[in-house]
């Protein structure tokens, strides 16, 4: 049986490239993260699944990775791009969207070094897990 996480997406996240994804896919992007958000309330799904990659934690606290890909669009996960940053709270069941991007929205080079520090500059409470 799969625990059912409330979902809350960070300010932070709001504020940034959520805000460039729904400039550019409209209402396709209101179904998109919409969709996403029920995927994230069945966590356990898609780490079963492997859509869902555990990057490091601790017992209760895990930050993952989920590729996810535009409402309509032909492209699969892993090729669009797009990647969500979470952090799930499994004592309390909740899942804490700390980022939302494309890969070409972080810049060139190790996309995973680059996203782990914009995670250590705007998450301090998350910076000893990476």
């Amino acid at each position: 049986m799969s625990i059912k996480y409330s979902v809350n997406i960070k300010q932070y996240a709001e504020r940034h490239y959520i805000k460039s994804f729904a400039k550019k896919y409209g209402r396709a992007w209101d179904i998109t993260i919409e969709t996403l958000i029920r995927e994230l309330q069945s966590f356990d799904i898609l780490l079963e699944r492997k859509i869902a990659e555990m990057i490091t934690g601790n017992a209760n606290i895990k930050i993952c990775k989920v590729e996810f890909k535009i409402a309509g669009s032909n492209q699969s996960r892993h090729g669009s791009g797009n990647r969500c940053i979470a952090v799930v709270h499994k004592d309390v069941s909740s899942i804490n969207v700390l980022l939302i991007y494309h890969k070409n929205d972080i810049g060139d080079g190790n996309e995973t070094a680059k996203w782990k520090q914009i995670i250590k500059d705007n998450y301090s409470e998350y910076r000893g897990l990476l």
